[in-house]
């Protein structure tokens, strides 16, 4: 069973090259979120499984930092619209805590690369146009105007006007580089009109305009010898970019394109993610709730062009438990459901792992910490005793005290938690949290058949030890048949002697993780 990065990766080791380059790109629009980062993730992980079949692989990160700003992102203020059409690079930043507008979005992504094994070499467009790289290929593209201009038209409705040109100016007047038109030139030199009505001239050689995107990309495949790029479904559409960056590769810049490797959008909750509009989810903002592994895990599941939705609220809770359980069948902790789903776990992890080799992570069920963060606040060592009191250390740490964990151990504990606590304030819904009243009972009514239930699991809890939730709970639901008492009434007594509500986690695992005289005690309505 092979991974279909693994299949990419073979493909790409059988062409005749010395070295494969795999690029990504990402435009510096605002915020670089889990959906338009998919091309630099997936783009280090062929290049680490091109370098383990013995292959050169350079892996590069080019951001779009030139294109003009379309729309105002969250979560800045409308009066940033006085900026449309300008470069990104020509834009301030918005709070005055970065050089400019670019390096404010591209810091908090850069920042969380080394946490996540991304290994990457940055290129910006700005610099490059700037510094003369992009020059022999404007001036290329110029004097092949008439050949570009009939593949366009292949795939256009409407035809480019006769004096068109594959090149945009900045316009020295109004700034804007979306809304100046070229139609002339003379050697380096580009003759222009803007719709400000300013007319102008201006020099290749300053790096004051940009390629049109198709020629762009083009030409960038060859300046980097790219051999393979991964991008949006936008770009792979039947007559969109890619097709036509690759006839005007081949055709005017002699240069095969890359290996495409397509992948589909990621949404959000249901909504397509937007920067202008504050639908995102950055690589940053999941390190806060799930360690780098469990991103990943949820890219690298599935094959790229399936339909990814994520959701940092419950159904996040869902998703933890099945990286939780790939993580414990690939260091063998756990049983997998079958032979083929096992080996297909540990192919899957083997690629969302980060650092190969590395050992077995302390990381306990995240939902289950959920509720033991609840109850023992930050104090590992109460909760990992809560955790082994409810059996919920796997069988390299069930034998183990909290003072037989090592520093790494400790850390990885510590750094789980946190993540819960993070998921707990920012995304959890009321109905997941709760907090125990150990000063006081509760003044919520009980039925007389509540009260009956509650006095016999107090007695059979004093005077009986148990080891397993499964026990405890199975015990508690022969008093309520004995009763004829719904076990939701049964429950929700517990919970309003305990937590003051009428609902709360799994009650026999509940009731394990707390101290059991204090149980007693308050099932007996006692202070």
């Amino acid at each position: 069973m092979k991974h279909w990065i693994e299949n990419i990766a073979e493909e790409l080791s059988k062409r005749d090259t010395d070295k494969h380059v795999i690029a990504s790109g990402t435009s510096i629009s605002g915020s670089i979120h889990i959906g338009n980062s998919c091309d630099v993730f997936i783009a280090n992980a062929i290049g680490k499984k091109l370098r383990e079949l013995g292959k050169e692989a350079q892996t590069i990160w080019i951001a779009d930092d030139h294109d003009p700003l379309r729309k105002v992102p969250y979560p800045l203020p409308e009066n940033y619209d006085k900026y449309l059409g300008m470069p990104y690079s020509t834009i301030p930043c918005p709070d005055g805590c970065c050089d400019n507008f670019v390096e404010h979005f591209e810091k908090p992504f850069l920042g969380v690369m080394d946490a996540y094994g991304i290994e990457i070499e940055h290129k910006s467009g700005f610099e490059m146009y700037k510094s003369g790289v992009y020059n022999d290929y404007i001036r290329t593209a110029l004097e092949n105007v008439d050949r570009i201009k009939e593949i366009f038209n292949q795939y256009r409705r409407e035809p480019l006007a006769d004096d068109w040109l594959p090149y945009n100016p900045i316009c020295e007047e109004c700034g804007r580089v979306n809304t100046t038109y070229a139609y002339d030139f003379d050697g380096d030199i580009i003759k222009y009109r803007c719709d400000c009505g300013h007319e102008g001239e201006m020099n290749i050689k300053s790096g004051n305009g940009k390629l049109t995107w198709r020629v762009e990309w083009a030409a960038r495949w060859k300046i980097f010898n790219v051999t393979c790029e991964p991008f949006g479904k936008d770009h792979a559409a039947s007559g969109g970019s890619y097709d036509v960056s690759s006839i005007i590769s081949k055709e005017i810049f002699d240069y095969e394109a890359p290996y495409p490797v397509p992948y589909e959008w990621i949404t959000l909750d249901g909504e397509a993610m937007s920067k202008s509009h504050g639908v995102f989810f950055s690589p940053e903002q999941w390190l806060a709730i799930g360690p780098a592994e469990s991103l990943n895990y949820y890219l690298f599941r599935s094959k790229p062009m399936k339909a990814k939705d994520f959701s940092p609220k419950m159904s996040f809770l869902d998703f933890m438990d099945q990286f939780d359980k790939v993580e414990k069948v690939f260091y063998n902790e756990e049983e997998a459901p079958s032979e083929k789903e096992g080996k297909k776990f540990k192919k899957i992890y083997e690629i969302a792992q980060i650092n190969e080799g590395s050992p077995l992570p302390f990381r306990p069920p995240y939902r289950f910490l959920v509720n033991a963060y609840q109850i023992a606040g930050n104090n590992l060592e109460k909760i990992f005793t809560i955790l082994k009191n409810n059996s919920q250390l796997t069988k390299s740490f069930k034998n183990k005290e909290f003072c037989d964990l090592n520093e790494t151990e400790l850390k990885q504990f510590q750094e789980r938690v946190d993540n819960v606590v993070n998921w707990l304030d920012t995304y959890a819904p009321k109905f997941v949290k709760f907090q125990v009243q150990e000063k006081s009972v509760p003044k919520l009514p009980l039925t007389d058949e509540q009260t009956e239930f509650l006095g016999k699991l107090a007695d059979l809890m004093e005077s009986k030890e148990f080891n397993k939730a499964e026990d405890l709970h199975d015990a508690m639901y022969e008093i309520l048949e004995g009763q004829g008492l719904k076990p939701q009434k049964g429950f929700q007594a517990i919970y309003k002697m305990i937590l003051g509500q009428k609902q709360g986690p799994r009650a026999a695992s509940f009731l394990l993780s707390l101290d059991k005289d204090f149980v007693v005690k308050r099932l007996r309505q006692e202070a």
